[in-house]
């Protein structure tokens, strides 16, 4: 099986994709199609950061909202 390959926006070159779309929404679709799995594992991390920092509840719309302006 070939591995999923995207250009990613973020890093600004070729590279292996997500196997999946992380969520069944056109965002997911999108991010899906155009991050690489390497920048996504980052924003990962940086979601972490913001949730700890900010005392986010992601089970919160508000914080949901919060987290989704960030990507």
């Amino acid at each position: 099986m070939s591995e999923h390959q995207v250009f990613c926006v973020k890093l600004q070159k070729e590279l292996p994709g997500l196997d999946e779309p992380p969520f069944d929404t056109e965002l997911g679709q999108k991010i899906y199609q155009n991050v690489s799995q390497q920048a996504w594992n980052q924003w990962t991390e940086f979601c972490k950061m913001l949730l700890n920092e900010y005392r986010l509840n992601p089970a919160r719309r508000e914080d949901q909202e919060v987290i989704v302006k960030q990507m």
